[in-house]
């Protein structure tokens, strides 16, 4: 069995585990008999913390209790046909009792020409033009994306998590002190990756900037600021845009302020409810986004323009924008504090 399958009870960081560690990306639940009652995928994952769930959340609560199987002996061209119909790179074997053998992925398949799933994104766009003034002094002499965590430059960390991920190429949007940047980079020939540059006269803002580009891309783009850090995998994030068919997909990090006090509800005069020491939880923008080719059009040359407000203008044009939770490692490095921070977790796991 080339996957330990995990039980309805277990939680749900036990499956997050499990994708991030297998080539497959799927988590197998099975109960105490050996018999499948679901499986989870990243999009799974995400979608249970929308949901308000945690990773602590058991996984009855958050797998696919309804997956795509196929009886152990099934031939290729069956399987492969499953994959196709469900949009699903893997799928689940069984024997005749529903008791689960193991995953065929379609890597372990042989594909006929013509049928190659999309690679991914088109291209990769980082916004690298702050100044970075909440980081003065040191932003004096280096532009805020160039700062250092643990010997390596911000910017040059989330170029080679773009290279890992199988980008080709990346445009940098650069403005402040970019010569550095440029120096540093080149064409990209060093760092595995092609690097071009797209040179603010102005300041056009996170989304305003993309009306440089030189071409119109065929498939989705992944843009991100350049002051942020994280850990995600980018073809999850690729994968939740395409199935969701959204405009542009918003990657957000869960925070939550917790209140210090016993919190009164009331109607008019009279208490409703007493709740002691409640917390808020919000979905906040985490920088990342996956971006469709058509929302580009909404966008005009040469005019500033915040993500924001893309994304607004996509809302008031009711065009699909998804959110993709993010639980793994970010952070956005906007402080002294943050900084700091950042570097210590670099420190602690390189």
């Amino acid at each position: 069995m080339s996957e330990t399958p995990l039980r309805p009870d277990a939680p749900l960081v036990d499956a997050v585990r499990a994708i991030e560690t297998s080539r497959r990306r799927i988590a197998v639940v099975v109960q105490d008999d050996g018999r499948l009652v679901g499986t989870l995928t990243d999009g799974d994952v995400r979608r249970c913390l929308l949901a308000g769930g945690t990773l602590d959340t058991p996984l009855s609560r958050a797998m696919n209790s309804k997956p795509i199987v196929a009886e152990v002996g099934s031939s290729d061209a069956h399987v492969l046909g499953l994959m196709r119909k469900g949009n699903i790179m893997a799928v689940p074997l069984v024997d005749a009792s529903g008791r689960f053998q193991r995953l065929l992925h379609l890597s372990d398949l042989t594909e006929p020409r013509g049928h190659a799933e999309p690679s991914g994104f088109a291209f990769a766009v980082i916004m690298a033009g702050g100044e970075g003034m909440r980081l003065r002094p040191m932003t004096q002499t280096v532009p805020k994306s160039m700062v250092d965590i643990g010997g390596v430059p911000l910017l040059e960390r989330q170029i080679e998590r773009l290279t890992r991920a199988g980008l080709g190429r990346v445009y940098i949007s650069v403005n402040y002190l970019s010569h550095v940047i440029e120096d540093h980079f080149g064409d990209g020939r060093g760092f595995g990756i092609e690097i071009l540059y797209l040179r603010e006269r102005e300041k056009l803002g996170t989304a305003g900037a993309l009306t440089l580009l030189p071409e119109q891309p065929t498939a989705a783009i992944v843009v991100m600021n350049g002051d942020i850090l994280t850990t995600f995998d980018l073809g999850n994030l690729h994968r939740y845009h395409e199935q969701h068919g959204a405009y542009v997909t918003v990657a957000a990090v869960d925070y939550r302020i917790n209140v210090p006090y016993g919190v009164i509800c009331t109607d008019g005069a009279y208490v409703t409810e007493l709740q002691e020491k409640p917390s808020q939880r919000f979905l906040c923008n985490a920088g990342v986004y996956a971006v469709s080719p058509e929302t580009l059009r909404l966008l005009a040359r040469s005019r500033h323009c915040d993500m924001t407000e893309l994304i607004t203008a996509c809302i008031d044009n009711h065009h699909r924008v998804a959110v993709f939770p993010v639980h793994e490692y970010w952070s956005d490095i906007g402080t002294i504090d943050d900084l700091e921070k950042a570097r210590a977790f670099f420190a602690r796991t390189s």
